[in-house]
């Protein structure tokens, strides 16, 4: 829920939520000519995305590559676990870990006696 936005600057937005604060740096797109490297810096050390602004408008967003494939493999998950949500309320068979270890130890034991026979 979206509780209070707060300018700080041109470049800067806090958004105060009632989960925390999300802060949105956003520069105008010269500043990424100018500034490459300040804002290379910036997204570093902040591990959030720039977002960069043309004639006012929101126009690119860029990020340093670490917080990009830290994103990207987020979301990769999110996706994975909300495929196995929806397949296991359409029906599908899913183990729980207690069934996973009963089984493993099943399947050990099995071998062990296949061994000694």
């Amino acid at each position: 829920m979206l509780d209070e936005i707060v300018e700080n600057g041109y470049n800067i937005i806090k958004i105060l939520l009632s989960s925390g604060v999300y802060i949105m740096n956003i520069r105008p797109s010269a500043a990424i000519r100018q500034n490459y490297n300040e804002i290379a810096a910036l997204c570093r050390k902040t591990a959030e995305p720039v977002s960069l602004t043309k004639n006012g408008e929101g126009d690119l967003v860029v990020m340093d590559i670490e917080s990009f494939e830290r994103r990207r493999k987020e979301l990769h998950l999110a996706s994975e676990l909300l495929r196995i949500r929806e397949a296991r309320l359409n029906g599908a068979k899913y183990y729980t870990v207690e069934d996973t270890v009963a089984g493993m130890r099943e399947a050990i034991k099995s071998s062990r006696e296949g061994k000694r026979g």
